[in-house]
């Protein structure tokens, strides 16, 4: 069983800033944290190891040289090789051209590797942007059937059980490999390093990928120039003021106030 993990490195949300000219994160001096729910996919694929010592993890990431620091993060939790996609064409793609370039990415580790993947695991979004678009357009580029919002996968006999997070009920999905799975967070968190495994993640060598790499590359779908994607503006929103509580003895009267308040306000 071969599964690759794809992470992100992303920068500590409550310190986020934002390039008012570009409208792009600034993450020089902002500390920078694997991303949460890359973290539940990657313990997905550790509780599967668990069962089956034979199953092979590769963790990937696209992202500047210091993305280095969160693969050895992988690499003392269970993974077993790591491989860093980063170059200068690839600054400033959205989530389509992320995708694209991660498709080539795992065409090109499959190679070096020399195995195909049963599976992509992926968290279901990145806390810098939310908006969980990567996994499902990769599953597309792929043509692999995909599950979205996974809370626990178990492999069994070459395809996977999934435990689906739904708004009422949860869900138990079937999905033949080779497949592309999502994660959110599940009802565990994941699991610490060993010394040992973060001893020898410290010594380990992550290959870096750039656009050499990738001879084939459509370098028109790749990058700021192209991705589709355009911020138009990004703003802080206004904190909201504090509230009151209207109780003038009974529900009429009280309506009463509260409309008499908000047109005063202009509200209505």
């Amino acid at each position: 069983m071969n599964i690759l993990v794809c992470v992100k490195q992303v920068p500590d949300t409550t310190e986020i800033k934002i390039d008012p000219v570009k409208n792009t994160l600034i993450r020089d001096g902002v500390p920078a944290i694997v991303n949460t729910f890359d973290a539940y996919a990657l313990e997905a694929a550790a509780r599967i190891k668990d069962k089956n010592p034979n199953t092979h993890i590769v963790v990937v990431s696209m992202g500047p040289q210091n993305a280095i620091n969160a693969l050895k993060e992988c690499l003392a939790i269970a993974a077993d090789k790591a491989y860093l996609v980063s170059g200068r064409k690839f600054g400033g793609s959205d989530t389509l051209a992320t995708s694209y370039i991660l498709e080539n990415a795992m065409r090109k580790i499959e190679e070096l590797e020399g195995c195909k993947f049963d599976a992509v695991f992926c968290g279901k979004q990145a806390i810098d942007g939310d908006t969980a678009q990567v996994g499902p357009e990769l599953a597309e580029h792929l043509g692999y059937p995909q599950i979205t919002c996974a809370l626990e996968c178990e492999e069994k006999d070459g395809r996977f059980e999934v435990i689906k997070e739904g708004e009422e009920l949860n869900m138990l999905i079937g999905i033949q490999a080779p497949c592309v799975i999502t994660f959110t967070k599940p009802g565990f968190d994941p699991r610490y390093p060993s010394i040992k495994r973060k001893m020898a993640a410290n010594r380990a060598e992550v290959p870096i990928l750039d656009e050499s790499a990738f001879p084939d590359i459509d370098l028109t779908r790749i990058g700021l120039s192209g991705s589709p994607t355009a911020v138009k503006k990004t703003f802080v929103p206004q904190q909201m003021q504090d509230g009151m509580i209207i109780d003038e003895g009974t529900a009429r009267t009280s309506t009463v106030k509260l409309a008499q308040i908000l047109s005063d306000k202009k509200v209505i």
